[in-house]
């Protein structure tokens, strides 16, 4: 395991490190290749590296950045649409794949063991508090690409892929009725990322995941202001 973490900066130096080891550049190409067979802007291969580069800087010297780096890459292997009935098993079936893919890129056993691990408890639906230094760091990683401007990006795209709307012309902020985030947008910054913060299992995690709360306030006083009302 490298404790040189300072190379690890931008996703640049990611890809550099990456194509100096023939595991994680093949698969990298398998990443890329699935991004072309199934287009999706939230799950593409850009935030498997944002996944990569902040579960490596989460994990510190607990985490291996090679098992980092796989795991990132593999999370979302299996990825049905988020209204399919498959997605509450999408990080099973991820998990799944990669037991079965990492032996051949040179991952010893118990390698394996902790990347298919970290990828089954990673997702929010499933609920899971992983048990490793991994698991919590890839946990961690993935929920802060659901905050901050990024996050942002992809709430709203997510939204319109689901044919819902930005937000109730009516009741932006859900004041006089049930939050309903399959068909509005801001409604699942109050049912699911305004509390991402409290579930962090890193204290660095928790530090960024704080930080991108406060732009996602900061928007919606924005919103309410831009369309002449408070908000909740």
């Amino acid at each position: 395991m490298s404790h040189d973490r300072a190379r690890f900066r931008s996703i640049a130096a990611l890809l550099d490190f990456m194509a100096g080891e023939e595991a994680l550049a093949s698969l990298l190409l398998e990443a890329r290749a699935r991004d072309g067979a199934a287009p999706d802007p939230t799950h593409d291969v850009a935030h498997a590296l944002r996944v990569a580069l902040w579960t490596i800087r989460l994990g510190g010297d607990e985490v291996d950045e090679r098992e980092a780096i796989a795991a990132a890459l593999l999370h979302d292997a299996v990825n049905p649409p988020k209204d399919s009935p498959e997605r509450a098993h999408a990080s099973e079936r991820s998990s799944e794949l990669a037991g079965r893919r990492l032996p051949a890129c040179d991952f010893a056993p118990e390698a394996v063991t902790r990347i298919a691990a970290a990828i089954r408890d990673h997702s929010f639906s499933r609920g899971a508090v992983p048990a490793t230094p991994l698991g919590r760091a890839l946990q961690d990683a993935d929920r802060l690409e659901a905050l901050g401007a990024i996050g942002l990006l992809r709430c709203v795209s997510t939204g319109v892929r689901m044919g819902g709307e930005w937000f109730d012309g009516e009741d932006p902020f859900a004041e006089h009725r049930a939050l309903d985030d399959k068909r509005y947008s801001v409604d699942h910054f109050y049912t699911k990322l305004l509390l991402l913060a409290g579930t962090m299992c890193t204290e660095a995690g928790r530090a960024e995941a704080e930080r991108r709360t406060a732009f996602l306030n900061t928007f919606l006083t924005q919103l309410g202001d831009e369309l002449g009302r408070g908000r909740r």
